[in-house]
């Protein structure tokens, strides 16, 4: 008898042992399923904008109106839809960081943009952990979110200064017009004293 339920137990064994992977199978699945309803950066990440004088200059930069594009929809994502945004971010930065224009070239801006990329990374690294930790993939979206901020204010600063360095030199320039006017008025004057 003993013999007879050990031979039994031995048979069904590696049954139990199917029937219990195929249960952790499921139970993961069900995990991954309602782990992706749940949402990423529900609030609106409201980004400055884009000055119109840094709009003129960007055209010359074609990547970052695509950048730009693809940062602004980085709320209210599904986990598998923030991975293919993340993805997107990380292609627009790289090129953005190897196609910089003369106009824009400045240490300030690229270590913007290098911030960015490097938040934008941080985020790929944690929305790829193989157990998701929803506050620490909020605070890594928040810090891209700022990163990225922090470059579009560095653009509209820098063209900003570059308008008051513009109007300074132009106002310069007229003050020198005034002044070689106004010797030169002198200097009729001196002749026609000089000429009576």
């Amino acid at each position: 008898m003993k013999l007879l339920l050990r031979r039994i137990l031995f048979l069904l064994l590696p049954f139990i042992w199917i029937a219990c992977e195929n249960s952790s199978e499921e139970e993961a699945i069900a995990g991954i399923q309602i782990q992706d309803t749940l949402r990423y950066s529900v609030k609106k990440y409201n980004f400055p904008e884009v000055a119109p004088n840094t709009k003129i200059q960007l055209e010359n930069w074609s990547v970052f109106e695509d950048f730009y594009t693809e940062a602004s929809t980085l709320d209210g994502l599904t986990l598998e839809n923030l991975r293919v945004k993340t993805e997107k971010l990380l292609r627009h930065t790289d090129s953005l960081s190897k196609k910089i224009p003369d106009t824009l070239y400045t240490n300030a801006i690229y270590s913007r943009l290098v911030i960015a990329k490097t938040r934008v990374e941080l985020l790929k690294q944690e929305i790829n952990r193989d157990i998701i930790d929803s506050e620490r993939v909020e605070m890594n979206i928040d810090e891209a979110n700022d990163a990225i901020k922090n470059l579009i204010i560095q653009l509209n600063e820098k063209f900003q200064k570059d308008g008051i360095d513009l109007q300074r030199i132009d106002n310069e320039k007229k003050e020198l017009e005034k002044q070689k006017k106004f010797l030169d008025s002198v200097y009729q004057v001196e002749l026609k004293g000089q000429q009576n």
